[in-house]
């Protein structure tokens, strides 16, 4: 019962769960369900945040999985990745491990620097392709659609020629209203831009969340002091992210696909 009960509902409790029992006329204590459900293979764990997915959502994304599971490496070897993302100063990201000896977690070299509210944070553009990183950016005001076709005015096609991308290639970027406002659209229609038409929340499709991954894990280890270092630092890691994480973010890209299909177009772990 314990375990068809967790199966049909996760979030069930052990309290739940004891409650259950002895309306059942069962006596069972916190520990002996934890042990329980442990041998079962099955352990508590946080929850994972993922956007909210209506069923529209769920179509579309299989959708997009389908038609694309055939298409040839080269094809998305030819498709430039763009995203935006946040960066914190001191933040979650700035998380970190440290050997030391005990009473000594006070030690400056030990902790990590604090502020009240956080302490800033940038925003940045970047783009990327199988060949390796392409532009990187900080948005310093509030992007509106206007920004943004000058960032892909002042950025995209530098990028393109930077990676030495094929006549043809396409330029992915996700469903943000910036992105998709009529005037962009329109923007990278008289531009001859090619793009991919994408299906809405789906991060777990776009290998560039990979790649911020990578430069935060970069950045907090450097573990920046201020702002401009903060920016000088991201534009230097960036750099510095070999050509060959790219590649095989790109060239393993059917299986994020088989696993969207897997998954009945549920979001999978990326």
């Amino acid at each position: 019962m314990i375990t068809r009960t967790v199966s049909k509902n996760p979030r069930t409790t052990r309290g739940d769960l004891v409650n259950d029992l002895q309306r059942a006329g069962t006596k069972v204590t916190k520990p002996t369900i934890s042990n329980t459900l442990r041998r079962q293979g099955l352990k508590s764990c946080s929850a994972r945040r993922v956007p909210l997915l209506k069923p529209v959502h769920v179509q579309a994304r299989l959708k997009f999985a389908r038609e694309h599971l055939d298409d040839p490496d080269e094809d998305w070897e030819n498709v430039i990745w763009s995203d935006e993302t946040k960066i914190e100063l001191f933040g979650k990201n700035s998380t970190r491990r440290v050997w030391r000896t005990k009473n000594a977690e006070l030690h400056p070299k030990n902790t990590i620097p604090t502020v009240k509210h956080g302490g800033g944070n940038i925003m940045l553009w970047g783009c990327f392709s199988a060949k390796g990183p392409g532009r990187l950016i900080r948005v310093k005001e509030r992007m509106n659609g206007a920004m943004y076709r000058e960032i892909l005015s002042e950025n995209l096609l530098p990028s393109a020629r930077a990676l030495k991308m094929k006549r043809g290639w396409v330029f992915q970027h996700d469903n943000d209203p910036k992105h998709t406002a009529r005037a962009t659209k329109e923007w990278l229609r008289n531009k001859h831009f090619k793009v991919l038409e994408w299906p809405s929340q789906s991060p777990d499709l776009k290998p560039i969340e990979n790649l911020w991954r990578e430069l935060k894990v970069r950045v907090a280890q450097r573990q920046p002091q201020n702002i401009t270092a903060l920016e000088e630092i991201c534009m230097e890691e960036w750099a510095k992210i070999p050509a060959t994480v790219c590649e095989n973010l790109v060239k393993t890209y059917r299986k994020r696909l088989t696993s969207v299909i897997a998954n009945k177009g549920y979001i999978t772990k990326y």
